[in-house]
């Protein structure tokens, strides 16, 4: 059986969490940053988890994570 190849779109944008989950960064924070508030781009820097019905596409991409 060959090996299987990880995705590497995907691993560079998924992190897999000690319990198993991934956890993902938030979105909208490359460019266009002047008329966002200083409240919106401090709330974007924060990191959230995938939801769960997006696992086990996740998963898929990244089998040896």
């Amino acid at each position: 059986m060959p090996k299987l190849k990880t995705n590497r779109g995907a691993a560079k944008r998924f992190k897999r969490t000690a319990s198993g989950k991934f956890k993902r960064s938030q979105s909208h924070l490359r460019h266009i940053l002047t008329k966002k508030s200083t409240k919106r781009k401090r709330h974007l820097r924060s990191s959230s988890l995938i939801h769960p019905s997006d696992h086990a596409s996740v998963k898929q991409l990244l089998p040896y994570s």
